[in-house]
């Protein structure tokens, strides 16, 4: 188990946490969310002994192992297979079988095991550390974007490895369905503070929602109270038989605590520009070939046609040709045979990793978008900035000094400015937080134009995708269906035919149910979940109605006060007074059920939903 007492932590200006406290308990894998910058990379330096807190302490038991990926690559062996050794046990260090078996399921072949580790790329060394990692055992794992580096068949292999993990984890990645399918708990950064729950992102997000518009509504009906408990003693300060009353407001506006208005929280705001399309035909391209070695090309004789509006995801292992595929339909590398007939009414927007190289590094921010079309006057690339997260001042950074997440929205900023009818994506999402991931989707979901999209996101895949360009068993083809079909049709050739290896392991899951029993079971627990949560909404409705019941009986007491003090009927004032203090403590009661209220229905809600997640896992 590891604790955190109320940490506090600032750059500068900027304080990332202020008094945060939560724990990780046995055996909990726990996904921590927060947008870029907010602090979770600081934690998990703080968490390996890197960064020290301002304030506060974090607690760790004794001889508690921390795993993580170590930044600086550094080889000691020979080969991948006995430098992947390093990371085993004292006590395992001739097992060399479980270091292939990572190895095997993070892309390396048997032929790679016995090969040195230096004359990989980058890509694979870093994989090769995360394997020492994976191997070692360690008491909590600690990962930072683990899928970067992977292809889609090892992203869907140590999503397997780590939904059995053992013991702790602790999980940063901008992949929400990678996050949900492996985590127990997610833990956000949110507002300085943290919030954690049992389960994934979307409760956690809904619950951290419900909090907000709760704290809201409480800070308006707070603010309107005190408005008027200001009002009535400001009118009867000088009355000198309602000086009772008075100060027994006067007291009450001491006690009252003040909730500040919540600050809005910034957002990537994605709208592409679109130019309109008016053909029946986009894109022809047949007998496509390219190789950097001529006896070994990367796809050859392959051809594809592509009509409006559609989403096509190009799927495939690492270094098989996707992005070389995606360069040669953009015209930035020359087919080595065949060709290509686009519309001559296709407008293409490209965006591709290595195209942060075109980036002028004397130019500012704002100059790059502004230069990327010529309609592009400042006010608009300056409101393009704001929406990208490059606000203020931040617009004026040089290309030089930004990093390659900061290089990569700059990137997707001239994208947005130029009006398109076709998207060419290579892996947009690289260096996007979860929530503009999120925002991403929902904006490719908006464009009504071509989608031509590199990805080994399979949330992206199952949300976008109408086909398929599939990189298999050394060859493409093009797959009519959605990722979906895909998977239950042919599925990725690791894991056996079609569908025939389970999502998720589940080794103490008992005889494998009927598709049949599983209906039922799955009927019966959603009759159940309606029976038990039915009487607590109703509940929560009776509570709203009788808060707005009183809300409007405070109303008419309160007109009914205005009357009786022109009247000057002292009699009648102080029994209004008594009326008005009587409603004003039912209002306060009737919003403290209700928080109970909905703290019941979401733990009620919390039970059904592991209910069905366990018949999920039955599948």
């Amino acid at each position: 188990m590891i604790s955190a007492e109320n940490l506090s932590k600032s750059y500068g200006g900027q304080v990332l946490f202020d008094g945060v406290s939560f724990q990780i308990n046995s055996r909990e894998r726990v996904g921590l969310v927060g947008r870029n910058g907010h602090g979770k990379t600081t934690l998990f330096r703080m968490i390996i002994g890197e960064e020290l807190p301002d304030e506060g302490s974090l607690n760790l038991p004794r001889n508690y192992r921390i795993g993580h990926v170590a930044q600086r690559i550094r080889f000691s062996e020979e080969t991948v297979l006995k430098e992947g050794m390093q990371g085993l046990p004292e006590d395992e260090a001739d097992h060399h079988w479980k270091v292939e078996k990572v190895l095997a399921g993070l892309g390396f072949s048997e032929a790679d095991m016995a090969r040195p580790p230096e004359v990989f790329s980058g890509g694979y060394q870093v994989r090769l550390n995360l394997a020492k990692v994976l191997v070692s055992e360690p008491d909590l794992l600690l990962l930072d974007e683990p899928t970067n580096y992977l292809d889609i068949t090892s992203i869907r292999w140590i999503e397997r490895f780590l939904w059995a993990w053992p013991r702790e984890l602790l999980l940063i990645t901008h992949d929400r369905g990678f996050m949900d399918k492996v985590v127990t708990h997610s833990l956000a950064i949110h507002r300085k503070k943290t919030r954690k729950v049992a389960g994934g992102t979307e409760k956690l997000y809904a619950q951290i929602a419900q909090e907000e518009e709760i704290h809201e509504k409480t800070r308006l009906n707070d603010e309107r109270k005190r408005k008027e408990i200001e009002q009535f003693i400001n009118r009867f300060r000088a009355k000198a038989r309602l000086a009772n009353l008075v100060q027994s407001r006067v007291k009450t506006l001491e006690k009252m605590e003040k909730k500040e208005k919540l600050e809005g929280v910034r957002s990537l705001d994605f709208v592409f520009r679109e130019k309109p399309f008016p053909g029946r035909h986009v894109m022809t391209a047949e007998g496509l070939r390219f190789g950097y070695d001529p006896d070994r090309p990367l796809f050859s004789d392959f051809g594809v046609s592509v009509g409006p509006g559609e989403r096509i995801g190009v799927v495939g292992k690492n270094g098989k040709g996707k992005t070389t595929l995606l360069k040669v339909l953009a015209g930035a590398l020359p087919s080595q045979a065949g060709g290509i007939r686009w519309n001559p009414n296709v407008a293409t927007g490209v965006f591709e990793q290595t195209n942060i190289q075109h980036l002028v590094d004397e130019r500012t921010v704002e100059e790059e978008i502004r230069l990327s079309h010529p309609d592009v006057e400042r006010q608009k690339a300056r409101n393009i900035c704001g929406a990208m997260m490059f606000e203020g001042d931040s617009a004026l950074k040089k290309i030089s000094v930004l990093s390659g997440g900061e290089k990569s929205r700059v990137m997707l900023c001239k994208l947005l400015v130029t009006p398109v009818n076709v998207l060419l994506l290579d892996e947009p999402t690289n260096h996007l937080d979860m929530d503009a991931s999120d925002e991403l989707l929902a904006a490719l979901d908006d464009f009504s134009g071509v989608v031509i999209m590199v990805t080994h996101n399979e949330t992206f895949l199952h949300a976008l995708a109408q086909r398929l360009i599939v990189f298999q068993q050394d060859g493409v083809d093009v797959f009519e269906g959605t990722y979906e079909d895909f998977l239950e049709k042919r599925g990725w050739e690791e894991e056996g035919p079609a569908g025939s290896e389970p999502r998720k392991p589940a080794p103490d899951a008992g005889p494998k149910l009927s598709r049949k029993d599983l209906r039922r079971r799955r009927s019966e627990i959603v009759a159940d979940r309606s029976k038990a949560l039915k009487p607590i909404e109703k509940e929560i409705e009776k509570t709203e109605n009788r808060i707005e019941a009183q809300e409007k009986e405070l109303d008419r007491l309160n007109h009914e006060m205005q009357s009786a003090t022109q009247d000057g009927g002292g009699d009648r004032i102080a029994a209004l007074g008594r009326s008005i203090h009587a409603c004003q403590e039912a209002i306060d009661r009737l919003f403290g059920d209700l928080e109970a209220q909905t703290e019941r229905l979401d733990a009620r809600r919390v039970q059904f939903d592991k209910k069905l997640t366990e018949l999920e896992e039955l599948e």
